[in-house]
């Protein structure tokens, strides 16, 4: 591992790290990696089902199984990254690349519009072999309706429009990305493996040749800009159809 004598920027690192030492800021090499990554999935895998046993287990409303449930493991997608940056890097916005010019946006809405015809494309292909298919958001969202109405439904969006977009991220493309790229792994392999993993950590094996393209075209978009952000307008573009769909009450349109 590096000494912390070494210089703070390496092969991939965030366009943020960058920009801070062009500006004349002294930064220390950052001190999380891989670790951290196995770490923030494991929490985040027991804390879901712990909180879900929980909430099952004291019989709370659906409402209330769902929103939490959604929300619980996000607690350590978005808090993990953030305490191990600041604890042994410079901080989350450097060290993750949480940044969004105009160009990054531009990149970003480019990368949007590319996932959402890679990810449309593989949906029709697999509902050629399972008709039926669909997505645990849109089930769960047809689950909420019946619970809570229209409320409900409005904050389920605003929690696959807004609130997945930037944890998942934060998470995948921020600590991940910047984690394996530290190691030495190279652009192409950083990609495909936060891809694999990302498209894996949701749990539908239906679904995942339909993650999957969005994962490496979100891969790509922190790549080609070195920004986060960039990546979340992307992923945040991926999951707006759909969103906006459950708004207003059509079948779900979600890649």
């Amino acid at each position: 591992m590096p000494s912390s004598s070494e210089p703070a920027d390496y092969p991939g690192c965030p366009a943020t790290v960058t920009d801070a030492l062009a500006s004349g800021r002294v930064l220390r090499f950052p001190r999380w990696g891989l670790w951290d990554v196995l770490i923030g999935l494991g929490a985040a895998f027991v804390l879901a089902f712990v909180v879900g046993g929980l909430l099952w287990w004291i019989d709370a409303p659906v409402a209330v199984q769902i929103l939490v449930g959604i929300t619980a493991p996000w607690l350590v997608l978005c808090g993990w990254p953030i305490l191990v940056t600041m604890r042994r890097g410079n901080g989350p916005r450097i060290d993750l690349g949480l940044r969004l010019t105009w160009a990054d946006t531009g990149w970003g809405l480019l990368g949007g519009l590319v996932a959402l015809v890679a990810a449309g494309l593989a949906a029709v292909a697999m509902q050629e072999l399972v008709p039926d298919l669909t997505s645990a958001a849109a089930d769960a969202a047809d689950e909420l309706e019946v619970a809570t109405g229209r409320p409900g439904m409005v904050l389920f969006a605003a929690l696959v429009m807004v609130g997945a977009p930037v944890v998942e991220e934060l998470f995948f493309r921020g600590l991940f990305f910047g984690a394996l790229r530290k190691r030495g792994v190279g652009a192409v392999l950083t990609i495909v493996i936060t891809a694999v993993v990302f498209a894996g950590f949701h749990l539908e094996p239906l679904r995942f040749l339909v993650l999957l393209p969005t994962g490496l075209v979100l891969g790509w978009v922190r790549w080609r800009t070195g920004s986060t952000g960039a990546a979340m307008l992307t992923h945040g573009m991926v999951n707006a159809p759909g969103a906006i769909a459950l708004l207003v009450g059509v079948p779900d349109v979600s890649p």
